[in-house]
């Protein structure tokens, strides 16, 4: 493994380039932790709550609110990709440094703050 690790860290990106590497690992103790936090992860395990939190963020606003706005269906149609980009970031936070490489709570004071941005 550490052989591996060096090998990776010797691989300079090129943009124009083909080639990628692909790893599957099972939690271990011996896999090095600096590649799992250097790469994009990939999980087949679906996210179980992603729905809920969607709705829970995207309902917590009023039909008033989102008709406020200048381009009611532009908002609301970026306010829906916010509230899905918040669900995701929640969905994530169970798999600890794995699910992002530098923790962050996406709280609902930041998707209110966002929301008032996207305004």
């Amino acid at each position: 493994m550490p052989t591996l690790d060096g090998l990776i860290e010797e691989i300079v990106p090129d943009q124009a380039s083909a080639f990628r590497v692909w790893l599957t690992t099972m939690p271990s103790s011996h896999f090095p932790v600096t590649i799992v936090q250097n790469s994009v992860k990939v999980t087949a395990e679906p996210p179980k709550g992603l729905r809920n939190n969607i709705r829970g963020s995207f309902f917590a606003i009023t039909d008033a609110e989102l008709d406020n706005s200048k381009k009611p269906i532009a908002f609301r149609r970026l306010f829906w990709g916010l509230c899905f980009f918040n669900a995701l970031v929640l969905e994530r936070r169970k798999f600890g440094p794995l699910g992002w490489n530098t923790p962050y709570e996406f709280s609902a004071s930041d998707l209110r703050i966002s929301k008032d941005q996207l305004f």
